[in-house]
Order: C-alpha cells, then structure tokens, then sequence
C-alpha cells in the first residue's frame, strides 16, 4: 500500500474512533435546530458529489528555482508542496526533520518520508467567501474536481495545531459535529457571521448547485483562521484535478495575467476574477500583527495604497536579492512581515472601488 492510502486509513481510524461522540453531538444539535436527518443526509450527499478543494497561493512569489509560482506551475503541471519548492504562505520549514516534518509524523502516523509526493495543503471550499475559505495563504486559488475530495483528509481548523478533529469524507462525523458545534453555540463559523446549523445544512445542500460565479456577489469575510482544512494525498495536476482558478484582479493588465491566461488555455481551466482587496496605507492598525505594519505599508505602498500585487513586488524584490550571511536574518526578517502584512489586508481591506 502506498503512503498516501497508508495515510489516509490512518486518519480514517482516527476518525471511527471520535465517531461515538460526534454522532451524539449531531444528533443534538439537529434536535435543538429543527433539523431532520433525511436533510443532513442530503446536504452530505451534495457535499461528496460536488464539494472542492481550494488551493491558495501567491502567483509572484519566488520558488527555489528562481520561477514564480505561476511560472513553476505552467511548467511543471502539477502543484507542489514547500518541500519541493521552498517558500510558504504559512510556516516555512522544508527540511527533513525540521518543524513541518514533525508535524506531518504526528499526523499521519509516521507514514510519510522523503521530499516528494508529500500531502498538499488547502482548505474545504464551500462558496462563503469570493476570496476562497484561506484566504491568508494566497490572494488566488485553485478549485478542484470532486473527485479530489476521495483522496483528501481534513481536519478542523489548521493541522498544525494538531485539533483532534480529524476525518475523511466517508468518516466526516468528527469535522461536522464540530462545526455543527461552532454555529450552534456562536452563531458563527469559517468566518461568517451569523451563521447558525440551519444556515450550515441549507448552504451545503444548495451550494453544489450553485455557479462558481455566485459567490462574487457576496462580501469579503475578513477571515484568516478559520476553515476545514484539506489535505490532498498523491499528485495535484493541473490537467485532471483542477476547474477553476480564482485570481485576483490586481494583476490584469500585467504579466502575471498572460500566464494565468496560457495556463488556464494550456490544462483546460477556468479563470474567474474575485473583487480583490485594497487598504489605504494611513488605514493600517498598530494592534494588528504589530506596529511595525504601519511603517512598512507606507514604505511600500504605491499612492499611499497597497494590495496583493504590491507586496508580491516587494517579496520578489527581497528574494532576488543577493544577500550577505549576515544580511539573512534580517531578510528572512522582512519576507515574514510581509506574510504578516497580508494578513492585514485580508482583515482589514476592501474592494477596490470602480468608476
């Protein structure tokens, strides 16, 4: 048996052992919500014949190789994990025995090893947010055929957290009952407020249904921290898993936007365009990923604004550039505040507007 099922029964076996528990967690809320199994099973059934995985990323930044990630992915067809390409929108660790590495063990039950045909990470997407359900790992996403989700775990929130919430798309009982959990007692969940089981049960039975363009009618989340994440096991290819990119409106009438065209053309994918976000660099918060976010948006902004673009520029700038190894600390410094000032743009930004 190779890794990846080896990996996936063990999340399996992780998850029929929460099965007991999480069963009488639904059963409850579903008591409490006014809501019949018969429509439960339903919105499920939806869910496993049309669901997606969204895959976030920045298409400017710059892999080991000295391609953009855009770049890397029209030539190579597949997309790859940080292991293979050295950068991250989250934490950056792409070595053998280092944190990811660790982490993944514990996940997977030590069923993982070597560089190549690790997991890839991304986020359950059901339609709430034009931005995609990650927004903090990428300003664009990818959205796949269904048939991904067989091969995918999930857990809870992010898996670096380890949350005990884990599960397949057969042994889903674990996810749902948390998140079920979450609305029904905050009235809140994956960033949307309100959001209550009911609201949760409808969406996931209709948004199946729905065109990938509806969801761009709808507002920005501001959300960074909460999703079901995915992890997709075996190879991602552009060919035959992906149906749609979402890109990010700041890079029309550039560069970036041929290649999001060719590659859309060359592996048959679908391009979409979400509102984008912008912020005023004067609108930037002391209290938010610290105070030095303020100063570095003014040192960067273009007409006092920033966006997703901009600071791709600036990373791009910084990882270009040939570097002392005293100069390392500091520049690994900078690229880490810049993933932070994204952070800021997705809490805090806006559309931008037209005429």
């Amino acid at each position: 048996m190779t890794s990846k099922l080896v990996a996936v029964s063990h999340i399996e076996k992780v998850a029929l052992g929460l099965r007991e528990h999480a069963h009488a967690v639904i059963k409850n809320i579903l008591m409490m919500s006014d809501i019949s199994t018969q429509e439960l099973q339903h919105a499920m059934k939806q869910l496993s014949r049309q669901g997606r995985v969204a895959l976030h990323f920045h298409p400017d930044r710059i892999d080991n190789r000295g391609l953009t990630v855009l770049q890397g992915l029209l030539r190579d067809g597949i997309y790859k994990s940080q292991f293979e390409t050295h950068i991250s929108n989250g934490q950056l660790s792409p070595e053998l025995g280092g944190p990811r590495d660790h982490w993944e063990n514990q996940l997977f039950g030590n069923h993982y090893s070597g560089i190549k045909s690790r997991p890839k990470y991304g986020a359950l997407d059901l339609g709430l947010c034009p931005l995609g359900p990650a927004p903090r790992f990428g300003s664009c996403y990818f959205l796949t055929h269904s048939q991904v989700l067989t091969r995918c775990t999930f857990s809870y929130m992010d898996s670096y957290r380890l949350p005990k919430e884990k599960g397949t798309l057969s042994c889903f009982d674990a996810i749902l009952a948390a998140l079920l959990s979450e609305s029904f007692e905050r009235c809140y969940a994956l960033g949307r407020q309100p959001l209550k089981p009911r609201d949760i049960i409808s969406h996931m039975a209709s948004e199946a249904q729905s065109l990938v363009a509806a969801r761009f009618e709808k507002n920005s989340l501001g959300n960074l921290d909460h999703y079901i994440e995915a992890q997709i096991h075996g190879d991602v290819s552009l060919a035959d898993d992906i149906s749609y990119l979402v890109a990010d409106p700041c890079f029309k009438d550039t560069d970036t936007e041929e290649y999001f065209n060719q590659l859309c053309s060359d592996y048959q994918i679908t391009l979409c365009w979400h509102k984008g976000l912008t912020l005023n660099s004067e609108h930037i918060p002391t209290d938010f990923r610290g105070a030095g976010m303020p100063v570095l948006a003014k040192q960067i902004a273009i007409d006092e604004v920033i966006d997703a673009r901009i600071i791709g520029i600036e990373a791009a700038r910084l990882q270009k550039q040939p570097s002392s190894w005293s100069e390392r600390g500091a520049q690994a410094k900078k690229i880490q505040e810049l993933k932070l000032l994204w952070h800021v743009l997705v809490k805090f930004g806006k559309p931008k507007e037209t005429d």
